[in-house]
């Protein structure tokens, strides 16, 4: 169980974070080929340097071939002259790597559940923030506990305007919708706040066959939002 905290940083109740992830024995393994699947898929792999036969010039013999005392050469661009071809050199190639999508979210529901004991989830705020304000956004994140130059990884159910504003000057930290994560924001970060309906959002989208609910509960009440 997981404690939830109001704007104000007051503790208002308790949700828990069940989903079904890997063996302990593979999941180490899993949630490393998804980040550095991720990292590959994310290479442009655009590098490229030209051969011999792709630099210009280099049709005369710099010199004759014999008599001068030096080495023989046939061409100004050959590897081994200034100006000359590289030497197995970057090609454009293509870095992508695949990955079942039943690996993929299984990988990232693991990595959310090992994140557990850094998650702080509160209260829907954007009634709070009436306009756009970074000051009060980033006193909120003092209040719930998140050290000032920390890596954030914020997680809302849906864009809000009012929140993207107030959040986009806030060094380290990095919003994103509850059914658009990435495994390397979840793992990069040093906290990670969600608000309440985002993990419900999170176990509708990602939850996959789990038989499971977040239940959320309340000193007068317990509410159960099912997958």
């Amino acid at each position: 169980m997981t404690i939830v905290k109001d704007w104000t940083g007051n503790d208002v109740g308790e949700i828990s974070l069940e989903l079904r992830v890997a063996k302990e024995s593979t999941a180490k393994g899993l949630v490393h080929r998804a980040l550095v699947r991720q990292l590959a898929n994310a290479r442009q792999g655009t590098a490229s340097s030209k051969t011999r036969s792709e630099v210009r010039g280099g049709g005369r013999k710099p010199f004759r071939q014999k008599g001068t005392g030096r080495a023989r050469q046939g061409s100004t661009r050959s590897p081994l002259t200034r100006g000359g071809g590289a030497i197995f050199g970057p090609k454009p190639r293509d870095y992508d790597t695949k990955m079942n999508r039943k690996e993929r979210r299984l990988a990232l529901r693991t990595a959310i559940t090992g994140r557990v004991n850094d998650l702080i989830v509160v209260e829907d705020f954007a009634v709070n923030l009436v306009q756009p304000k970074t000051k009060e956004l980033s006193q909120a994140l003092t209040r719930w506990g998140v050290e000032s130059g920390s890596k954030v990884l914020l997680i809302t159910e849906r864009r809000d305007e009012n929140i993207i504003l107030s959040a986009r000057n806030i060094q380290r930290l990095q919003l994103i919708a509850a059914d658009q994560l990435n495994i390397f924001d979840i793992v990069n970060a040093d906290k990670i706040v969600a608000t309440r309906s985002a993990i419900a959002k999170i176990h509708e989208v990602y939850g996959g066959d789990a038989k499971l609910a977040t239940e959320f509960t309340t000193t007068e009440e317990t509410v159960e939002v099912a997958e």
